[in-house]
């Protein structure tokens, strides 16, 4: 059953929903995984991390509503069941228990890493279908690169 008609043609909208539904599935990912880091992170550089990882969680829910809100008028009913996140998210994410806050900055940098690789993807294959929707990604990446590079810099400096 479809209750919103879309303006794509079924292609296209096709191609759209699967890069918006892989997407909004990495963004509630990287809420969790950025909560349960702002929980257990210990350390020196505690309260620096900790305010940063809140950044993340932030940005992460905004443009979850964002990507929802975009495949529910595409006539798509977005997916963010919890049984939805677990089967689907596949990005790194932290262990159980107390986290050093070096291992919190390499985690979050690891994840947001992997998530504009697949942003990438996404943006690749929705500029012909749908630019709309492909401008929508583009920006999620652009902040995204903004927050890696953050968490990166906090690796400073590196023997590799």
């Amino acid at each position: 059953m479809t209750v919103v008609k879309s303006t794509l043609p079924e292609p296209a909208r096709k191609i759209a929903g699967e890069a918006l539904q892989g997407t909004l599935v990495d963004l509630l990912g990287l809420s969790l995984i950025g909560k349960q880091a702002h929980w257990n992170i210990v350390g020196p550089r505690f309260r620096s991390i900790h305010l940063q990882l809140d950044e993340v969680v932030d940005t992460a829910r905004t443009y979850a509503d964002t990507v929802a809100e975009r495949a529910a008028a595409l006539g798509l009913p977005p997916d963010g069941r919890p049984e939805t996140i677990a089967t689907g998210y596949t990005l790194p994410g932290p262990k159980e228990g107390w986290l050093r806050d070096t291992e919190v900055v390499q985690v979050v940098a690891d994840a947001l890493e992997a998530a504009i690789g697949r942003l990438r993807e996404r943006i690749a294959a929705t500029g012909e279908p749908d630019p709309v929707t492909q401008d929508l990604l583009i920006g999620i990446t652009a902040e995204f690169e903004k927050q890696r590079w953050m968490f990166d810099a906090e690796n400073w400096p590196r023997d590799n």
